[in-house]
């Protein structure tokens, strides 16, 4: 820069502005590289969703969001398979765990967790009205082979089958290789029924549960350091993250980052790693919340 300021030198310019996107994308890939710096953050993700409370226009939201997370983990080449689901009564889901496969994986999802909501007009509603409903996103961190602090004391795990009710053929409804496993002093509940085999199907909700109990661990161990700060922590369905609105305009908006955009249509198509970023920059530097709910 100094030698351009002493005379005009086109190619020296140019070689100057290569430099300096160089420059940048470096920049950007150690930036994004520091936020991947948790114990837990290198692995697959395990990710549930769940519908809240508003029948079939919830369950339809449910399964609206396992397509937004299937094509991210797409996009980022990431292996994804559902262990697990349970159909609407009438339409969409009502729960399902997806399992991501890929390095950063739990990293990049771990800034989804908590509840999104959607607010459209239903398209199950007879009258054309805007219906607001709500989802709960879980992201656990996936439990290694190598893991021996996470281990299960089966005196203390109840086991059930039941009959797939998932897709599968004429395997489906005839045996009981549906598997759920129910942990009873947290009551936390595992289960699988998309494998083909009771035995597929056990290894696999083994390894839900232990992701759960993870999880909870390290939620038990995040909520201990935030009331040692001095930190209220509110759990549960109160923490609503993100706002996708469909009508009466197109927004997608982040609670937490007031990160926002009108292309709704990409967000849910799963293009998300901006939201995803922003989170993980906040928690990263400690800032606060930084975003008020509409009255939308």
């Amino acid at each position: 820069m100094e030698l351009l300021a002493e005379a005009d030198d086109p190619d020296l310019a140019a070689e100057l502005e290569r430099e300096g996107r160089a420059l940048d994308a470096d920049l950007e890939r150690e930036r994004t590289a520091l936020l991947f710096s948790g114990e837990y953050d290198a692995r697959g993700a395990l990710l549930s969703i769940s519908a809240g409370a508003g029948g079939t226009e919830a369950t339809d939201w449910a399964e609206m969001l396992v397509r937004m997370y299937l094509r991210w983990a797409e996009r980022h080449r990431f292996g994804r398979e559902i262990v697990d689901q349970l159909e609407g009564e009438q339409a969409g889901l009502k729960s399902a765990t997806i399992e991501i496969s890929g390095r950063n994986a739990y990293g990049w999802l771990r800034a989804e967790r908590g509840v999104h909501r959607l607010v459209r007009i239903s398209p199950f509603d007879s009258q054309n009205r805007r219906q607001t409903t709500f989802a709960l996103v879980e992201v656990l961190p996936e439990v290694e082979a190598d893991d021996t602090d996470i281990e299960l004391n089966w005196d203390e795990i109840r086991v059930d089958t039941f009959r797939s009710q998932g897709a599968g053929g004429q395997h489906v409804n005839k045996t009981d290789s549906a598997v759920r496993l129910t942990h009873l002093p947290t009551n936390i509940v595992a289960q699988s029924q998309n494998e083909r085999s009771q035995t597929q199907n056990k290894e696999t909700a083994i390894k839900v549960l232990k992701a759960r109990l993870l999880e909870r661990r390290l939620e038990e161990q995040e909520a201990e350091r935030q009331r040692l700060k001095g930190v209220h922590v509110v759990a549960g369905w109160g923490n609503q993250i993100r706002s996708y609105v469909l009508h009466p305009y197109q927004m997608v908006k982040d609670l937490r980052t007031a990160h926002e955009t009108s292309n709704t249509g990409a967000v849910l198509d799963g293009d998300l790693d901006a939201f995803m970023q922003a989170e993980l920059e906040r928690e990263a530097t400690g800032a606060p919340i930084g975003a008020v709910e509409d009255a939308g």
